[in-house]
């Protein structure tokens, strides 16, 4: 997809917000107005209500598979390299390595690793290993996440705490990222290991930071847009600067903020799957995040529009060790009914705008074009 095609194909809300400040802003401390619960819960919810009518256009959806072309021959070999990675005599490590090579991912952060390599024009003979260890790292979060988070199926399969144990799960995420390092120190090269080292960092911090908003109604956009860049956009980040480490340091810094960008796109897309597709299409629950107190940016942009009885509704839930389906049903409708998923949808198209600009500096050539497409995917994908 070229750039005027991408641009066409989007009604960029954020082109209505004031750029003076050089980024927009609905926090607690500009743009915000407080309200008190009658529970007493203080909540920061944005002044402006949003409104359903500001999404007129969507970004026209991608596949995976299309953006994935150009580095088709190295992918293949990923899932061959993780296997090498992480393969182990002893038998429960190796009967779970057997299941996690059956939950095979889409293999996102790769691709984009594989990509930025191929886009900053100097191809890295170590990107396949490279990626591989991307994989690893991920892998590991959602291991350590599905076992945080007591969950029970991940990409339509069992979890590893649901299939072994919360302890086999706990001590196998440990092992994952353990075999990533070994793999970075292997290569010799203090540089992709410097990035991923603070990455997984940022990751542990934006985990620890996801604790914290748990039941937490006071919880603004600002204190969200510091979670999800630390949970997961700082390894999309970190993918593509490892990918660009042999290119010119203009391409791998353009590429480093591009990586945020679209990481924080992509998990607004997340949190917005939660509220808009079924389990069929998403491989787990339905409302989950509202099941498991999670405080999302469509409930924080749609708490301020609400009504009394509505925000009522969302205390009881956020109260309720395991709400029933009917409230978590009820309270969907509120977050949809006062705009919050359309604010959520305008704000990841406007990160998407950002992702998109910082592409200009890198020469053209097809692996520029997917990682546009990347853009599209992110931000439309059901899955």
């Amino acid at each position: 997809m070229t750039r005027s095609a991408w641009a066409s194909c989007i009604g960029w809300a954020a082109r209505s917000r004031s750029r003076a400040s050089g980024s927009r802003r609905a926090s607690c401390t500009a743009g915000c107005s407080p309200w008190t619960s009658d529970s007493g819960m203080w909540v920061s919810a944005p002044r402006r209500s949003p409104r359903r009518s500001d999404v007129s256009q969507q970004v026209v959806p991608v596949a995976l598979r299309d953006l994935q072309r150009p580095v088709a021959g190295e992918l293949a070999r990923v899932a061959d390299e993780l296997g090498r990675i992480i393969a182990a005599d002893f038998p429960i490590i190796a009967d779970v390595n057997e299941h996690l090579v059956r939950m095979k991912g889409k293999l996102f952060r790769p691709t984009l690793l594989l990509l930025s390599s191929q886009a900053a024009g100097s191809p890295d003979p170590r990107a396949v290993t490279l990626a591989a260890v991307v994989e690893l790292i991920h892998l590991a979060t959602l291991v350590h996440d599905d076992s945080v988070d007591h969950s029970a199926l991940r990409r339509g399969m069992p979890t590893l705490n649901a299939l072994f144990s919360h302890q086999v799960a706990v001590i196998m995420g440990d092992y994952l990222y353990s075999r990533a390092i070994i793999e970075l120190v292997r290569l010799d090269d203090r540089e992709p290991l410097r990035v991923f080292a603070r990455v997984t960092n940022e990751m542990t911090i934006g985990e620890m930071r996801q604790l914290e908003a748990h039941d937490k109604l006071a919880y603004g956009e600002e204190q969200y847009d510091q979670l999800i860049r630390a949970k997961t956009a700082s390894l999309l980040s970190g993918a593509c600067e490892v990918g660009a480490l042999q290119g010119p340091a203009a391409y791998r810094e353009a590429l480093a903020r591009f990586g945020m960008r679209l990481g924080m796109a992509f998990q607004i897309a997340d949190d917005l799957l939660d509220y808009t597709e079924a389990e069929a299409v998403t491989g787990k629950p339905s409302g989950l995040d509202l099941r498991e107190h999670k405080v999302t940016l469509p409930l924080i942009a749609a708490l301020g529009a609400m009504s009394p009885a509505d925000r009522r509704l969302v205390a009881e839930l956020m109260g309720a060790p395991e709400p029933a389906d009917a409230l978590v049903g009820e309270v969907v409708r509120c977050v949809a009914a006062a705009g919050g998923l359309d604010y959520a949808r305008r704000r990841a198209l406007e990160l998407a705008q950002q992702a998109d600009a910082e592409l200009d500096i890198l020469p053209p050539s097809p692996a520029r074009d997917a990682l546009r497409d990347s853009i599209a995917y992110a931000v439309e994908r059901r899955s």
